[in-house]
């Protein structure tokens, strides 16, 4: 028996970006679903992309977790204290960033962009994006 309750007079609501936001990451990023878009509570959808050779600037998000899907590109992330360790993700491939884990991702394709769906549990696209300095942790 579940204790969860449902309104069934919520709006199943569709969505397609037709344009880009500016974050403080300096990646475009294209909304999905997000308190503003479809009313939700407790989570956001988007869709970013890294241009060919670009890369975000570092931060790290301090009280909400991110979970990424690859569709298309390499992508190397650099992450932890300093931004020393690394993983590379490629299509099809699923990462996990903690909150509070510093992070920085770079295209490693120099002619093609990379797209990656990139889901979180607070719904608010303006996000509470936290800036890096890797060198404080040098």
């Amino acid at each position: 028996m579940s204790n969860v309750t449902h309104d069934a007079r919520a709006p199943v609501v569709k969505l397609r970006p037709e344009r880009e936001i500016a974050t403080m990451q300096r990646l475009p990023y294209f909304v999905g679903i997000s308190a503003s878009t479809a009313g939700s509570t407790g989570l956001s959808m988007y869709m970013v992309v890294v241009p060919p050779g670009g890369h975000a600037e570092p931060h790290f998000h301090a009280d909400y977790e991110t979970a990424i899907y690859m569709l298309e590109g390499m992508i190397e992330t650099r992450y932890g204290p300093g931004l020393r360790e690394s993983v590379i993700t490629e299509p099809g491939d699923f990462l996990f960033i903690p909150p509070g884990v510093p992070h920085q991702p770079f295209n490693l394709d120099a002619n093609a962009a990379a797209r990656a769906i990139v889901a979180r549990n607070h719904a608010d696209e303006h996000e509470r994006v936290v800036p890096y300095d890797p060198s404080e942790d040098a």
